[in-house]
């Protein structure tokens, strides 16, 4: 069976390496980026089943990049969940008025609810 892709663009490299192995462990095949740039160049070369974004990202934010994937034709099927620290309801708001697919805090949410939402959005 082949391994789902999934692209995780997140600059915590703790949390990043703690959500990809759970994901790993669970047949997803994980490809990280540290940048919002760098994990659009990583799926314009390999467009993912399903990208986790981080809000809060060197250089263009999350709702930048957000943006960058469904303004891309070739990218804007691919379901985006927003995983971030910020928790405010103007920032959930702004996320899926902009296309997001879904929205995890991280305070709240252990490294199983990652793989469950992602397994929700791609049903």
């Amino acid at each position: 069976m082949d391994r789902i892709p999934v692209l995780l663009i997140d600059d915590d490299a703790f949390l990043a390496r703690i959500y990809s192995e759970k994901l790993e462990s669970q047949g997803y095949d994980v490809h990280l980026a540290g940048s919002g740039e760098e994990g659009l160049k990583l799926a314009e070369r390999e467009v993912p089943a399903c990208v986790l974004l981080d809000i809060l990202l060197p250089g263009a934010d999350g709702f930048e990049i957000l943006e960058k994937f469904k303004g891309n034709p070739a990218m804007s099927h691919v379901p985006v969940i927003m995983v971030s620290s910020l928790g405010q309801r103007e920032d959930v708001e702004k996320a899926r008025s902009l296309g997001a697919a879904g929205y995890l805090i991280k305070s709240h949410i252990l490294p199983q609810d990652v793989v469950n939402k992602v397994k929700e959005v791609l049903k």
